[in-house]
Protein backbone atom coordinates (compact mmCIF):
# COMPACT_ATOMS: atom_id res chain seq x y z
CA UNK A 1 0.00 0.00 0.00
CA UNK A 2 1.05 3.59 -0.51
CA UNK A 3 2.00 4.87 2.93
CA UNK A 4 2.64 8.46 1.85
CA UNK A 5 -1.04 9.46 1.80
CA UNK A 6 -2.40 11.85 4.40
CA UNK A 7 -5.09 10.63 6.84
CA UNK A 8 -8.76 10.73 6.04
CA UNK A 9 -8.96 14.21 7.55
CA UNK A 10 -7.61 15.54 4.25
CA UNK A 11 -10.72 14.25 2.55
CA UNK A 12 -12.93 16.07 5.03
CA UNK A 13 -11.60 19.39 3.73
CA UNK A 14 -13.45 18.93 0.48
CA UNK A 15 -16.93 20.44 0.68
CA UNK A 16 -18.19 18.48 -2.27
CA UNK A 17 -15.96 15.73 -3.68
CA UNK A 18 -17.51 15.47 -7.11
CA UNK A 19 -15.32 12.93 -8.84
CA UNK A 20 -16.41 9.38 -8.22
CA UNK A 21 -15.22 6.09 -9.60
CA UNK A 22 -16.45 4.43 -12.76
CA UNK A 23 -14.85 1.22 -11.50
CA UNK A 24 -18.25 0.17 -10.14
CA UNK A 25 -18.31 -2.29 -13.04
CA UNK A 26 -16.23 -4.55 -10.81
CA UNK A 27 -19.28 -5.07 -8.64
CA UNK A 28 -20.98 -6.68 -11.61
CA UNK A 29 -17.96 -8.52 -12.96
CA UNK A 30 -16.99 -10.10 -9.67
CA UNK A 31 -20.36 -11.80 -9.59
CA UNK A 32 -19.02 -13.95 -12.38
CA UNK A 33 -16.74 -15.70 -9.96
CA UNK A 34 -17.90 -15.32 -6.42
CA UNK A 35 -21.69 -15.23 -6.25
CA UNK A 36 -22.23 -18.89 -7.18
CA UNK A 37 -20.14 -19.84 -4.15
CA UNK A 38 -21.86 -17.43 -1.79
CA UNK A 39 -25.52 -18.46 -1.72
CA UNK A 40 -25.03 -20.04 1.73
CA UNK A 41 -24.03 -16.70 3.21
CA UNK A 42 -27.52 -15.59 4.17
CA UNK A 43 -26.33 -12.33 5.62
CA UNK A 44 -25.37 -11.13 2.16
CA UNK A 45 -28.98 -11.22 1.02
CA UNK A 46 -29.98 -8.76 3.70
CA UNK A 47 -27.28 -6.33 2.65
CA UNK A 48 -28.82 -5.50 -0.72
CA UNK A 49 -31.02 -2.43 -1.22
CA UNK A 50 -33.69 -2.33 -3.93
CA UNK A 51 -35.10 0.42 -6.15
CA UNK A 52 -37.32 0.40 -9.25
CA UNK A 53 -35.79 0.01 -12.70
CA UNK A 54 -38.57 2.09 -14.24
CA UNK A 55 -42.02 3.26 -13.30
CA UNK A 56 -43.57 0.42 -15.30
CA UNK A 57 -41.75 -2.89 -15.62
CA UNK A 58 -43.94 -4.09 -18.49
CA UNK A 59 -41.48 -3.20 -21.23
CA UNK A 60 -38.26 -4.65 -19.78
CA UNK A 61 -36.53 -6.28 -22.78
CA UNK A 62 -35.70 -9.98 -23.02
CA UNK A 63 -32.09 -10.50 -21.96
CA UNK A 64 -31.70 -13.71 -23.97
CA UNK A 65 -30.61 -11.57 -26.93
CA UNK A 66 -28.02 -9.66 -24.93
CA UNK A 67 -28.16 -8.10 -21.49
CA UNK A 68 -27.75 -4.36 -20.98
CA UNK A 69 -26.84 -3.17 -17.50
CA UNK A 70 -26.43 0.38 -16.18
CA UNK A 71 -23.79 0.71 -13.44
CA UNK A 72 -24.02 3.91 -11.41
CA UNK A 73 -21.46 5.39 -9.03
CA UNK A 74 -23.46 7.60 -6.68
CA UNK A 75 -22.12 10.70 -4.91
CA UNK A 76 -24.76 10.48 -2.20
CA UNK A 77 -23.35 11.40 1.22
CA UNK A 78 -25.71 9.27 3.27
CA UNK A 79 -22.66 7.53 4.74
CA UNK A 80 -21.72 5.93 8.04
CA UNK A 81 -18.54 7.99 7.94
CA UNK A 82 -18.32 11.78 8.09
CA UNK A 83 -15.12 11.94 6.06
CA UNK A 84 -16.68 12.72 2.68
CA UNK A 85 -18.29 16.11 3.11
CA UNK A 86 -21.68 17.26 4.37
CA UNK A 87 -24.82 15.57 3.12
CA UNK A 88 -26.80 18.36 1.42
CA UNK A 89 -29.49 16.04 0.07
CA UNK A 90 -28.20 15.94 -3.49
CA UNK A 91 -27.60 12.71 -5.35
CA UNK A 92 -25.76 12.47 -8.64
CA UNK A 93 -24.20 9.74 -10.72
CA UNK A 94 -20.61 10.85 -11.09
CA UNK A 95 -19.86 7.57 -12.84
CA UNK A 96 -22.09 5.88 -15.41
CA UNK A 97 -21.34 2.70 -17.33
CA UNK A 98 -23.52 1.12 -19.98
CA UNK A 99 -22.51 -2.55 -19.90
CA UNK A 100 -23.48 -4.95 -22.70
CA UNK A 101 -23.19 -8.71 -22.18
CA UNK A 102 -23.58 -10.53 -25.47
CA UNK A 103 -25.80 -13.60 -25.87
CA UNK A 104 -23.65 -16.68 -25.61
CA UNK A 105 -21.54 -14.77 -23.04
CA UNK A 106 -18.81 -14.13 -25.61
CA UNK A 107 -17.89 -10.58 -24.67
CA UNK A 108 -18.62 -7.58 -22.44
CA UNK A 109 -18.46 -3.99 -23.66
CA UNK A 110 -18.68 -1.25 -21.03
CA UNK A 111 -19.17 2.32 -22.26
CA UNK A 112 -18.33 5.19 -19.89
CA UNK A 113 -20.85 8.02 -20.19
CA UNK A 114 -19.26 11.30 -19.06
CA UNK A 115 -21.09 13.00 -16.21
CA UNK A 116 -20.98 16.32 -18.11
CA UNK A 117 -23.10 14.94 -20.95
CA UNK A 118 -26.16 17.11 -21.55
CA UNK A 119 -29.46 16.15 -23.13
CA UNK A 120 -33.18 16.77 -23.00
CA UNK A 121 -33.92 14.51 -20.05
CA UNK A 122 -37.28 12.73 -20.09
CA UNK A 123 -39.95 13.14 -17.43
CA UNK A 124 -39.74 10.62 -14.59
CA UNK A 125 -42.64 9.29 -12.53
CA UNK A 126 -42.18 9.07 -8.78
CA UNK A 127 -40.50 5.78 -7.85
CA UNK A 128 -39.63 6.86 -4.31
CA UNK A 129 -37.44 9.92 -4.91
CA UNK A 130 -39.98 12.36 -6.29
CA UNK A 131 -41.28 13.05 -9.80
CA UNK A 132 -39.40 15.01 -12.49
CA UNK A 133 -41.14 16.99 -15.22
CA UNK A 134 -38.25 16.66 -17.68
CA UNK A 135 -35.88 19.28 -19.04
CA UNK A 136 -32.49 20.06 -20.51
CA UNK A 137 -29.50 19.37 -18.27
CA UNK A 138 -26.60 17.13 -17.30
CA UNK A 139 -27.26 13.41 -17.28
CA UNK A 140 -25.73 12.88 -13.83
CA UNK A 141 -28.46 14.97 -12.16
CA UNK A 142 -31.14 12.44 -13.12
CA UNK A 143 -30.19 10.30 -10.11
CA UNK A 144 -31.70 12.96 -7.84
CA UNK A 145 -35.03 11.38 -8.78
CA UNK A 146 -33.89 7.79 -8.30
CA UNK A 147 -32.13 5.16 -10.42
CA UNK A 148 -35.22 4.77 -12.62
CA UNK A 149 -34.75 8.36 -13.77
CA UNK A 150 -31.09 7.64 -14.64
CA UNK A 151 -32.24 4.56 -16.55
CA UNK A 152 -34.72 6.68 -18.52
CA UNK A 153 -32.06 9.31 -19.27
CA UNK A 154 -29.53 6.74 -20.51
CA UNK A 155 -32.15 5.01 -22.66
CA UNK A 156 -33.04 8.39 -24.18
CA UNK A 157 -29.39 9.22 -24.82
CA UNK A 158 -28.36 5.87 -26.29
CA UNK A 159 -31.51 4.25 -27.65
CA UNK A 160 -30.44 1.07 -25.80
CA UNK A 161 -33.07 -0.57 -23.59
CA UNK A 162 -31.75 -1.58 -20.18
CA UNK A 163 -32.44 -4.84 -18.37
CA UNK A 164 -30.92 -3.96 -14.98
CA UNK A 165 -29.03 -1.38 -12.97
CA UNK A 166 -26.51 -1.57 -10.13
CA UNK A 167 -25.74 1.48 -8.02
CA UNK A 168 -22.74 1.60 -5.67
CA UNK A 169 -22.02 4.57 -3.43
CA UNK A 170 -18.76 6.46 -2.94
CA UNK A 171 -17.86 4.96 0.42
CA UNK A 172 -18.79 1.50 -0.80
CA UNK A 173 -16.20 1.63 -3.56
CA UNK A 174 -13.42 2.20 -1.03
CA UNK A 175 -14.70 -0.76 1.00
CA UNK A 176 -14.68 -2.98 -2.09
CA UNK A 177 -11.06 -2.14 -2.91
CA UNK A 178 -9.96 -2.60 0.69
CA UNK A 179 -11.74 -5.96 0.84
CA UNK A 180 -9.58 -7.02 -2.12
CA UNK A 181 -6.56 -5.97 -0.05
CA UNK A 182 -5.92 -3.27 -2.65
CA UNK A 183 -5.30 -3.29 -6.39
CA UNK A 184 -2.20 -2.94 -8.55
CA UNK A 185 -1.82 -0.06 -11.00
CA UNK A 186 1.04 1.25 -13.09
CA UNK A 187 1.58 4.97 -13.73
CA UNK A 188 3.83 6.35 -16.44
CA UNK A 189 4.65 9.39 -14.31
CA UNK A 190 4.03 10.71 -10.78
CA UNK A 191 0.57 12.17 -10.23
CA UNK A 192 -0.32 14.86 -7.72
CA UNK A 193 -3.67 16.57 -7.24
CA UNK A 194 -4.41 18.11 -3.82
CA UNK A 195 -8.07 18.62 -4.79
CA UNK A 196 -8.44 14.85 -5.24
CA UNK A 197 -6.12 14.04 -2.32
CA UNK A 198 -3.80 12.36 -4.83
CA UNK A 199 -0.04 11.87 -4.40
CA UNK A 200 1.25 8.81 -6.23
CA UNK A 201 4.70 7.94 -7.62
CA UNK A 202 5.38 6.56 -11.08
CA UNK A 203 5.58 2.83 -11.74
CA UNK A 204 3.86 -0.32 -10.55
CA UNK A 205 2.27 0.04 -7.12
CA UNK A 206 -0.45 -1.24 -4.79
CA UNK A 207 -3.32 1.12 -3.95
CA UNK A 208 -5.84 0.91 -1.14
CA UNK A 209 -9.42 2.07 -1.58
CA UNK A 210 -8.74 5.73 -0.85
CA UNK A 211 -5.79 5.84 -3.25
CA UNK A 212 -7.73 4.09 -6.00
CA UNK A 213 -10.58 6.54 -5.53
CA UNK A 214 -8.22 9.50 -5.71
CA UNK A 215 -6.67 8.19 -8.92
CA UNK A 216 -10.04 7.63 -10.55
CA UNK A 217 -11.52 10.98 -9.55
CA UNK A 218 -8.60 13.28 -10.35
CA UNK A 219 -9.00 15.79 -13.14
CA UNK A 220 -6.19 18.24 -12.49
CA UNK A 221 -3.34 15.72 -12.60
CA UNK A 222 -4.20 14.59 -16.13
CA UNK A 223 -4.91 16.06 -19.55
CA UNK A 224 -6.74 19.36 -19.71
CA UNK A 225 -8.35 19.08 -16.29
CA UNK A 226 -11.77 18.21 -17.71
CA UNK A 227 -14.17 15.48 -16.69
CA UNK A 228 -13.16 13.60 -19.85
CA UNK A 229 -9.46 13.64 -18.93
CA UNK A 230 -9.94 11.34 -15.94
CA UNK A 231 -11.72 8.54 -17.82
CA UNK A 232 -8.49 6.91 -19.00
CA UNK A 233 -7.38 6.49 -15.38
CA UNK A 234 -10.76 5.02 -14.55
CA UNK A 235 -10.23 2.40 -17.23
CA UNK A 236 -6.92 1.46 -15.59
CA UNK A 237 -8.60 1.13 -12.20
CA UNK A 238 -11.44 -0.95 -13.62
CA UNK A 239 -9.01 -3.32 -15.32
CA UNK A 240 -7.00 -3.63 -12.10
CA UNK A 241 -10.13 -4.51 -10.11
CA UNK A 242 -11.18 -7.18 -12.61
CA UNK A 243 -7.71 -8.73 -12.58
CA UNK A 244 -7.51 -8.79 -8.77
CA UNK A 245 -11.11 -9.94 -8.23
CA UNK A 246 -10.71 -12.90 -10.57
CA UNK A 247 -7.30 -13.90 -9.25
CA UNK A 248 -6.43 -16.80 -6.96
CA UNK A 249 -5.46 -14.21 -4.34
CA UNK A 250 -9.19 -13.68 -3.81
CA UNK A 251 -10.78 -16.94 -4.93
CA UNK A 252 -8.51 -19.16 -2.83
CA UNK A 253 -8.93 -17.06 0.33
CA UNK A 254 -12.37 -17.65 1.96
CA UNK A 255 -11.82 -14.80 4.43
CA UNK A 256 -10.96 -12.31 1.69
CA UNK A 257 -13.71 -13.66 -0.57
CA UNK A 258 -16.39 -13.19 2.06
CA UNK A 259 -15.16 -9.71 2.97
CA UNK A 260 -15.27 -8.78 -0.67
CA UNK A 261 -18.80 -10.08 -1.10
CA UNK A 262 -19.92 -8.36 2.08
CA UNK A 263 -18.48 -5.04 0.88
CA UNK A 264 -20.13 -5.34 -2.52
CA UNK A 265 -23.59 -6.34 -1.34
CA UNK A 266 -23.54 -3.74 1.46
CA UNK A 267 -22.84 -1.05 -1.14
CA UNK A 268 -25.37 -2.17 -3.74
CA UNK A 269 -28.74 -0.85 -4.76
CA UNK A 270 -30.26 -2.94 -7.55
CA UNK A 271 -33.52 -3.34 -9.44
CA UNK A 272 -36.08 -5.90 -8.16
CA UNK A 273 -35.05 -8.53 -10.71
CA UNK A 274 -31.52 -8.56 -9.25
CA UNK A 275 -32.55 -8.27 -5.60
CA UNK A 276 -31.93 -11.88 -4.57
CA UNK A 277 -28.69 -13.84 -4.49
CA UNK A 278 -30.11 -16.49 -6.87
CA UNK A 279 -30.87 -13.73 -9.40
CA UNK A 280 -27.39 -12.31 -8.95
CA UNK A 281 -26.03 -15.81 -9.39
CA UNK A 282 -27.97 -16.06 -12.65
CA UNK A 283 -26.23 -12.94 -13.89
CA UNK A 284 -22.96 -14.33 -12.59
CA UNK A 285 -23.42 -17.57 -14.50
CA UNK A 286 -23.53 -15.56 -17.73
CA UNK A 287 -20.63 -13.26 -16.89
CA UNK A 288 -18.49 -16.11 -15.60
CA UNK A 289 -17.72 -17.49 -19.05
CA UNK A 290 -16.52 -14.20 -20.56
CA UNK A 291 -12.71 -14.22 -20.96
CA UNK A 292 -11.04 -11.11 -19.57
CA UNK A 293 -9.57 -10.38 -23.01
CA UNK A 294 -13.15 -10.04 -24.23
CA UNK A 295 -14.04 -7.43 -21.59
CA UNK A 296 -13.55 -3.94 -23.02
CA UNK A 297 -13.90 -0.59 -21.25
CA UNK A 298 -14.41 2.40 -23.54
CA UNK A 299 -15.34 6.06 -23.32
CA UNK A 300 -18.34 7.41 -25.20
CA UNK A 301 -17.01 9.61 -28.05
CA UNK A 302 -18.09 13.18 -27.43
CA UNK A 303 -18.08 16.66 -28.90
CA UNK A 304 -18.73 20.06 -27.26
CA UNK A 305 -22.37 20.80 -26.60
CA UNK A 306 -23.76 23.58 -28.84
CA UNK A 307 -25.20 25.33 -25.80
CA UNK A 308 -22.07 25.18 -23.63
CA UNK A 309 -18.52 24.36 -24.69
CA UNK A 310 -17.82 23.06 -21.16
CA UNK A 311 -20.43 20.33 -21.59
CA UNK A 312 -20.52 17.46 -24.07
CA UNK A 313 -22.95 15.58 -26.30
CA UNK A 314 -22.44 12.26 -28.12
CA UNK A 315 -20.25 12.45 -31.23
CA UNK A 316 -21.28 10.57 -34.42
CA UNK A 317 -19.09 7.60 -33.45
CA UNK A 318 -21.11 7.26 -30.24
CA UNK A 319 -24.20 6.66 -32.35
CA UNK A 320 -22.38 3.82 -34.11
CA UNK A 321 -21.36 2.29 -30.78
CA UNK A 322 -24.89 2.35 -29.39
CA UNK A 323 -26.32 0.98 -32.64
CA UNK A 324 -23.88 -1.91 -32.49
CA UNK A 325 -24.81 -2.62 -28.90
CA UNK A 326 -28.50 -2.68 -29.86
CA UNK A 327 -27.77 -5.13 -32.66
CA UNK A 328 -25.21 -7.10 -30.62
CA UNK A 329 -22.42 -6.33 -33.08
CA UNK A 330 -18.87 -6.08 -31.63
CA UNK A 331 -17.90 -2.42 -31.32
CA UNK A 332 -14.33 -3.18 -32.37
CA UNK A 333 -14.16 -6.63 -34.01
CA UNK A 334 -10.98 -8.62 -33.51
CA UNK A 335 -8.57 -8.48 -36.43
CA UNK A 336 -9.20 -12.09 -37.35
CA UNK A 337 -12.91 -11.39 -37.83
CA UNK A 338 -12.23 -8.32 -39.94
CA UNK A 339 -10.36 -10.17 -42.67
CA UNK A 340 -13.03 -11.03 -45.20
CA UNK A 341 -16.75 -10.69 -44.72
CA UNK A 342 -18.35 -12.12 -41.58
CA UNK A 343 -20.58 -14.28 -43.77
CA UNK A 344 -17.45 -16.06 -45.00
CA UNK A 345 -15.98 -16.80 -41.56
CA UNK A 346 -15.69 -20.54 -41.05
CA UNK A 347 -17.40 -21.36 -44.33
CA UNK A 348 -16.12 -24.09 -46.61
CA UNK A 349 -15.56 -23.38 -50.28
CA UNK A 350 -18.67 -25.43 -51.09
CA UNK A 351 -20.80 -23.41 -48.69
CA UNK A 352 -19.53 -20.12 -50.12
CA UNK A 353 -20.35 -21.24 -53.66
CA UNK A 354 -23.80 -22.39 -52.58
CA UNK A 355 -24.59 -18.97 -51.10
CA UNK A 356 -23.65 -17.29 -54.42
CA UNK A 357 -25.32 -19.62 -56.86
CA UNK A 358 -27.96 -17.24 -58.25
CA UNK A 359 -27.09 -14.37 -60.64
CA UNK A 360 -27.63 -10.74 -59.63
CA UNK A 361 -28.71 -7.69 -61.59
CA UNK A 362 -28.02 -4.14 -60.38
CA UNK A 363 -29.96 -1.00 -61.35
CA UNK A 364 -28.88 2.58 -60.60
CA UNK A 365 -31.99 4.50 -59.51
CA UNK A 366 -30.06 7.09 -57.50
CA UNK A 367 -28.70 8.97 -60.54
CA UNK A 368 -25.13 8.75 -59.21
CA UNK A 369 -22.64 8.22 -62.00
CA UNK A 370 -20.96 4.80 -61.93
CA UNK A 371 -22.86 3.61 -58.86
CA UNK A 372 -24.16 0.33 -60.26
CA UNK A 373 -20.74 -0.51 -61.67
CA UNK A 374 -19.10 0.11 -58.29
CA UNK A 375 -21.45 -2.32 -56.56
CA UNK A 376 -21.05 -4.82 -59.40
CA UNK A 377 -17.27 -4.79 -59.00
CA UNK A 378 -17.54 -5.40 -55.25
CA UNK A 379 -19.97 -8.26 -55.80
CA UNK A 380 -17.84 -9.86 -58.51
CA UNK A 381 -14.76 -9.72 -56.29
CA UNK A 382 -16.74 -11.63 -53.67
CA UNK A 383 -17.62 -14.41 -56.14
CA UNK A 384 -21.11 -13.35 -57.26
CA UNK A 385 -22.25 -13.41 -60.88
CA UNK A 386 -23.58 -10.03 -62.01
CA UNK A 387 -25.55 -10.44 -65.24
CA UNK A 388 -26.92 -6.92 -65.67
CA UNK A 389 -25.88 -3.32 -64.88
CA UNK A 390 -28.51 -0.75 -65.83
CA UNK A 391 -29.75 2.76 -65.15
CA UNK A 392 -33.33 2.87 -63.90
CA UNK A 393 -35.89 4.78 -65.94
CA UNK A 394 -36.81 7.00 -63.00
CA UNK A 395 -35.24 8.39 -59.85
CA UNK A 396 -36.15 6.38 -56.75
CA UNK A 397 -35.72 7.30 -53.10
CA UNK A 398 -35.62 3.81 -51.61
CA UNK A 399 -33.11 1.03 -52.21
CA UNK A 400 -34.71 -2.40 -52.70
CA UNK A 401 -33.39 -5.94 -52.90
CA UNK A 402 -35.91 -8.11 -54.74
CA UNK A 403 -35.87 -11.91 -54.78
CA UNK A 404 -38.02 -14.83 -55.96
CA UNK A 405 -39.70 -16.87 -53.23
CA UNK A 406 -37.06 -19.60 -52.83
CA UNK A 407 -34.62 -20.61 -50.10
CA UNK A 408 -31.72 -20.36 -52.54
CA UNK A 409 -32.66 -16.75 -53.35
CA UNK A 410 -32.88 -15.85 -49.67
CA UNK A 411 -29.47 -17.35 -48.99
CA UNK A 412 -27.90 -15.61 -51.98
CA UNK A 413 -29.52 -12.26 -51.16
CA UNK A 414 -28.30 -12.40 -47.55
CA UNK A 415 -24.72 -13.18 -48.59
CA UNK A 416 -24.86 -10.56 -51.36
CA UNK A 417 -26.06 -7.77 -49.04
CA UNK A 418 -23.21 -8.51 -46.62
CA UNK A 419 -20.66 -8.67 -49.43
CA UNK A 420 -21.56 -5.18 -50.69
CA UNK A 421 -21.98 -3.80 -47.14
CA UNK A 422 -25.69 -3.04 -47.30
CA UNK A 423 -27.90 -3.36 -44.23
CA UNK A 424 -31.06 -4.29 -46.12
CA UNK A 425 -33.71 -7.01 -45.99
CA UNK A 426 -34.73 -8.79 -49.20
CA UNK A 427 -38.31 -8.49 -50.42
CA UNK A 428 -40.09 -11.31 -52.27
CA UNK A 429 -41.35 -10.09 -55.65
CA UNK A 430 -42.31 -11.37 -59.10
CA UNK A 431 -38.72 -11.62 -60.32
CA UNK A 432 -36.70 -14.48 -61.73
CA UNK A 433 -33.43 -13.77 -59.90
CA UNK A 434 -31.80 -11.31 -57.47
CA UNK A 435 -32.36 -7.64 -58.32
CA UNK A 436 -30.71 -4.74 -56.46
CA UNK A 437 -32.26 -1.34 -57.17
CA UNK A 438 -30.07 1.40 -55.70
CA UNK A 439 -32.12 4.36 -54.48
CA UNK A 440 -31.09 7.72 -53.09
CA UNK A 441 -30.87 6.31 -49.56
CA UNK A 442 -28.10 3.81 -50.41
CA UNK A 443 -25.50 5.72 -48.36
CA UNK A 444 -27.64 5.35 -45.24
CA UNK A 445 -27.72 1.55 -45.57
CA UNK A 446 -24.06 0.84 -44.84
CA UNK A 447 -23.78 -2.08 -42.45
CA UNK A 448 -23.01 -0.58 -39.02
CA UNK A 449 -20.38 -3.20 -38.19
CA UNK A 450 -18.38 -2.18 -41.27
CA UNK A 451 -18.09 1.48 -40.32
CA UNK A 452 -14.91 2.39 -38.42
CA UNK A 453 -15.30 3.64 -34.86
CA UNK A 454 -12.75 5.82 -33.09
CA UNK A 455 -12.98 5.11 -29.38
CA UNK A 456 -10.64 5.19 -26.38
CA UNK A 457 -10.76 1.70 -24.94
CA UNK A 458 -8.91 -0.79 -22.76
CA UNK A 459 -9.15 -4.57 -22.40
CA UNK A 460 -9.63 -5.90 -18.88
CA UNK A 461 -6.63 -8.23 -19.25
CA UNK A 462 -4.27 -5.55 -20.58
CA UNK A 463 -0.91 -5.52 -18.79
CA UNK A 464 -0.84 -2.89 -16.07
CA UNK A 465 2.39 -1.37 -17.37
CA UNK A 466 1.55 -2.14 -21.01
Amino acid sequence: MNSQRTPSSARRSSKRPRRRVAAIIAAALVLAVVVPTSIAFLRLQGNISVSALRASEADVPDSSEGLNLLVLGSDSRDFSSTGFGTDNGSRRSDSMLLVHLSPGNERIEAVQIPRDTVLQRPACADTGSGAYAGGYGMINSALNYGPACSVAAVETLTGVHLNHFIEVDFEGFISIIDALDGVSVCLAQPMTDPKANLDLPAGLQELDGADALALARTRHAVGDGSDLARLGNQQKVMSAIVQRATSKEVLARPDRLYSFLDAITSSMTVDPELSSLPELAGLAARVKDVPTDKITFMTMPTQPAPSNANRVVPAPDATLIFERIKQDIPVNPDSESESGSESDAGETATAKTSARQLPVSIANAARVSGLAGKFANEATEQGFTVTSITTAASLQAQTRLLIPDTDAARKTADAFAKAVDLDIEATVADVESIELILGQDYQNLGRPEKQPVKVNSRKADQKLCG
